[in-house]
């Protein structure tokens, strides 16, 4: 059992964007674990370098694209190695037309990611309208 984990363990790699690992080891989670050939991606908001929720959608949907690129970056990654993404959306039919919009600027051409959209009625913070997970893949 004691050989398993330690396996398991040499498999798992946390991925931190440049200055952020505190701000995750707050709550008690990583930006992204590389593991099996893939970056499993926690949830990505539209926040700025303070913590801060953008208070205008187009904005904040286009930063939350930002703060992805960030953990993909220090990942040695692009948005082109992304597979798939769920969004989580409050207030979904209010905004949707303006988060595609900025998942188009990202994702300007095939292939295309699998998504998967969900509403929801809030997320950790009552100013954020978007949360992005994602997963990519490590090898060409």
């Amino acid at each position: 059992m004691q050989l398993y984990r330690n396996w398991t363990a040499a498999m798992i790699e946390a991925i931190f964007p440049k200055d952020k690992q505190a701000n995750y080891e707050a709550y008690g989670y990583s930006a992204a674990i590389r593991s099996g050939g893939f970056l499993f991606i926690s949830g990505q908001v539209g926040v700025d370098d303070a913590g801060e929720a953008l208070a205008d959608p187009a904005k904040q949907f286009a930063r939350a694209f930002d703060n992805l690129g960030k953990v993909l970056e220090a990942a040695g990654l692009d948005f082109s190695r992304i597979v798939d993404i769920t969004s989580f959306h409050v207030d979904m039919y209010d905004h949707f037309d303006c988060f595609a919009a900025a998942k188009q600027k990202v994702f300007s051409a095939p292939p295309y990611p699998n998504w998967t959209a969900v509403g929801v009625v809030n997320l950790a913070d009552p100013a954020l309208l978007l949360e992005i997970k994602a997963t990519a893949r490590l090898i060409e």
